[in-house]
């Protein structure tokens, strides 16, 4: 069995946000960029730990990205992926990155794809469901746990209020979520590894992205709180008419 795990490139969580061209650009100028860690630590590391109890004998990293992304993806080959693809197309919104993941995976036959729950730079958590869609496949979101048996995978998913076990023939797309697999750290033989493992690189096709950033807004943060006694009432009352805003 061949698995196939989407990996995303995004800024490491201490980056400073900053836009440019009139708030419409992520400006990326001084930015270090990262393997999502939905991706890296949970679809990735549990990829790895099915070839290593040999129920998949091979893990490819996909990709949606510049060139400046192949040390993102090189990081991936070295936690133990024995290859990877690299879509060359900057990958302008959530539908045109999973059509080319999606058509990748048809064209070579991956029975089992896997992506983090969400990226944490859009925190879409789209591209999963999409890739299924346009695959004709079941999909299993927020997956905890991952089991396979032969050509039938044993997923445990949290829902309202608990957890559900769903059991599902392959080929399947799922999305994976904390509980998964743990966190694991490139050794200094993977990365030296990584450096000739084989980087496919093709060029993007199919649709034009159907959605398009208008702008972007920093945060406005925290701001100041008006403390209001128990005995004035009518106070608070009057606030929440004249200042209190609905976000």
């Amino acid at each position: 069995m061949k698995i196939l795990v989407a990996i995303s490139n995004v800024p490491d969580t201490t980056t400073k946000i900053q836009f440019t061209d009139g708030d419409t650009k992520f400006n990326s100028q001084g930015v270090t960029f990262v393997i999502n860690p939905y991706d890296e630590w949970y679809a990735l590391v549990r990829a790895l730990e099915l070839k290593e109890a040999n129920l998949a004998e091979k893990v490819t990293l996909i990709h949606v990205g510049l060139v400046d992304s192949e040390a993102t993806i090189r990081k991936g080959l070295s936690l133990g992926a024995d290859d990877a693809v690299r879509i060359n197309a900057e990958g302008p919104d959530a539908f045109f990155v999973a059509e080319q993941i999606a058509n990748y995976a048809k064209a070579n036959s991956y029975e089992l794809v896997l992506v983090g729950k969400e990226t944490i730079n859009y925190n879409g958590s789209s591209v999963g469901a999409i890739v299924a869609g346009l695959m004709d496949l079941p999909f299993i979101s927020l997956a905890t746990k991952l089991e396979l048996a032969g050509t039938k995978a044993t997923i445990e998913h949290d829902v309202d209020g608990g957890v559900q076990i769903v059991e599902c023939d392959l080929p399947l797309v799922i999305s994976c979520a904390k509980g998964m697999a743990e966190q694991r750290i490139p050794n200094m033989r993977g990365i030296m590894a990584a450096r000739t493992k084989p980087l496919t690189v093709i060029e993007g096709s199919g649709s034009s992205a159907l959605t398009s950033v208008k702008s972007y807004a920093l945060n406005p943060g925290r701001t100041t709180c008006k403390m209001i006694t128990e005995d004035n009432l009518d106070e608070l009352v009057s606030l929440l008419h004249t200042e209190a805003k609905v976000i």
